[in-house]
């Protein structure tokens, strides 16, 4: 493995990074690499905890695991950078079941799928780094591309796939559904997850956005989430989060007018930096939905939306970005405007909903599930990384020893933005190319660094 990190290092200040990154085709797959990962016989280890009081630290286990063989199709990376998601966060506390089913399910697919299913689970669902081998029939990349990985894995053999690959009968999460995850040093994934690295970021700035800016990109833009216009009002729940991050840059991009919900006045200056003009801090302002565990209080939906309006002129949101769940959902669905659309995915603070539906179907509002994003929905939010128009969210990272630290401090809601975690590098800034175009967006690259 240090002849590997050698090799993608000498590619460091150098004119032609390409043919330095070359050589790593002649250098020999290790046997073993250090990957995090939960262990089956760990899974009841929280039986009686209230998810809050979950520790991930307790569950993520830094190890050494074989490298699995290459099947057709398939890549092998060199991860340099890989971030947490909540995916992970939830992995790692067996909520709201062990990923252990997920892998057992898709080892009984086929002869090849059986690799995944083991007594350990390699975690993580975003990757940044260098391809070390192809399987057979990939033409598009060979050794020595830099790449990110995007989380998407179908297996394409249903027609019900090529419509829309979300909708594939076979599609999963990679590093969540699927074993050999980004959170370790080297990954498996299928060859068509692959997405060209952007050159003007550093390795563990590139690997931040895959899951969460490919989410907020089908939930906001595309035809098959909210179809987002502009000026339309978009109502973003935890707007300087790994998500929400991500959904406040694509409506201002795409000429949206977003109203940014947060819990702290760190948060909203983050939001005002990043260029939102609409803030409510529902900390200060005291916004409490639910009376108790059992009893909503419709009055304080009604508070709220006043609140939209008043910063909106008027206006109800047009599109209502949801992924807190339970805790929000009731009001989320109250302050759409008629007509409006939910977009929800995710449930970070529970996955049963409740909500009045008489303000749905009198109203003709709409509820639209969203989950991740197909093949050509992931490479568009990528292509806007790469250009410059969404930047990255980092705030701190951790070296891949410490992935239980940085999955702990997302589970109690202490991070912003993303937290990333190094793999193979040895420390943050190394990777970047286009030196030219990262000068142009310096300031906005680091907006969260540090918070």
């Amino acid at each position: 493995m240090q002849d590997i990190l050698e090799a993608i290092m000498a590619a460091e200040g150098s004119d032609q990074p390409e043919r330095a990154l070359a050589g790593l085709a002649g250098l020999p797959v290790p046997e073993t690499y250090r990957g995090v990962v939960v262990r089956a016989e760990d899974t009841r280890m929280f039986d009686g905890m209230a998810p809050r009081d979950k520790d991930p630290r307790k569950a993520l286990h830094l190890q050494e695991v074989p490298t699995p063989e290459l099947g057709p199709g398939e890549a092998l990376v060199a991860v340099m950078a890989s971030a947490i998601n909540y995916n992970t966060v939830w992995t790692s506390i067996f909520e709201p079941l062990p990923t252990f089913r997920f892998l057992q399910r898709y080892g009984r697919l086929s002869e090849l799928t059986r690799r995944h299913d083991l007594p350990y689970h390699v975690v993580g669902s975003d990757a940044a780094g260098v391809v070390l081998r192809t399987g057979p029939g990939v033409t598009k990349w060979r050794a020595g591309d830099e790449v990110v990985a995007h989380c998407l894995s179908v297996e394409l053999e249903d027609a019900a796939g090529h419509d829309d690959t979300m909708l594939d009968p076979q599609q999963r999460i990679w590093g969540f559904e699927t074993n050999f995850g980004g959170l370790a040093e080297l990954a498996v994934v299928k060859a068509n997850q692959l997405m060209p690295r952007p050159r003007h970021l550093s390795w563990e700035e590139a690997a931040s956005p895959g899951l969460v800016n490919s989410t907020a990109y089908r939930q906001l833009v595309s035809h098959h989430g909210a179809n987002m216009k502009q000026g339309d009002v978009v109502l973003i729940w935890g707007a300087s989060g790994g998500l929400g991050g991500y959904a406040t840059q694509m409506a201002l991009n795409g000429g949206a007018i977003p109203v940014c919900v947060v819990s702290s006045p760190e948060k909203a200056e983050l939001c005002r930096s990043m260029g939102a003009e609409l803030v409510i801090d529902r900390a200060a302002e005291g916004f409490r939905f639910w009376k108790d565990e059992e009893t909503q209080d419709p009055d304080e939906w009604r508070r709220f939306g006043e609140r939209i309006r008043d910063l909106t002129g008027g206006e109800d949101p047009d599109v209502v970005f949801e992924h807190p769940g339970r805790e929000t959902f009731g009001a989320s669905v109250y302050v759409a405007k008629r007509g409006g659309t939910v977009v929800t995915c995710a449930s970070t603070s529970g996955y049963q909903h409740q909500y009045d539906n008489r303000y749905l179907w009198m109203h003709l509002k709409r509820i639209v599930g969203s989950h991740f994003a197909n093949y050509r929905e992931a490479w568009e939010a990528n292509r806007l990384v790469s250009l410059g128009r969404i930047h990255p969210t980092v705030s701190r990272t951790y070296p891949l020893e410490q992935t239980g630290q940085a999955a702990y401090e997302v589970h109690r809601n202490a991070h912003q933005g993303k937290v990333g975690v190094r793999c193979l590098a040895p420390t943050d800034g190394l990777g970047v190319r286009d030196r030219e175009l990262r000068s142009r967006h310096e300031s906005a690259i680091n907006r969260f660094r540090g918070h």
